[in-house]
């Protein structure tokens, strides 16, 4: 990585994504969202990309992280925003202005759980989506985000 520039990854949780390791094990397993954050920091590193971390269980507080990114850039973004993936429109018009791919991940599997949970607002605007894979599924996202922008570099 001599001589490349650092690449940012931002990785946003949302709402009660700071429960993890205490909300139901059979979806979410024992992971805490701080382990969750070093794995993927960790990963992100490997990658080549400086990752930073933000959870907010505020809808507004979240758009405004989202907001910033598009103010400062960024050049990758992995968001799970909890419940708010199915319903959340303000989230997926913030998004929109995100010129960085984006991946939206899960760490259940949301198709195979309630109705409700099947429907994400926020799915055309992901050029990777993960779910059902755990704490792997966000290694998944940060390998598949690297590598499409490797892609689109060599394009």
């Amino acid at each position: 990585m001599a001589g490349e520039a650092v690449k940012t990854l931002w990785l946003l949780h949302g709402v009660n994504l700071d429960m993890l390791g205490r909300r139901d094990p059979a979806h979410y397993g024992l992971l805490t969202l701080p382990e969750l954050e070093a794995y993927v920091v960790a990963r992100a590193a490997a990658r080549g990309f400086t990752a930073r971390c933000h959870h907010t269980n505020h809808e507004g507080e979240f758009v405004e992280q989202i907001h910033e990114i598009v103010r400062d850039g960024a050049d990758a973004v992995i968001v799970n925003p909890g419940a708010w993936t199915h319903y959340s429109y303000a989230i997926r018009d913030a998004l929109e202005m995100v010129e960085a791919p984006i991946a939206e991940v899960h760490l259940s599997a949301v198709e195979g759980r309630e109705e409700w949970r099947r429907r994400s607002v926020i799915a055309e605007l992901a050029a990777v989506r993960v779910s059902g894979k755990g704490r792997e599924g966000y290694g998944e996202a940060v390998d598949a985000l690297a590598d499409l922008i490797a892609l689109r570099e060599r394009s």
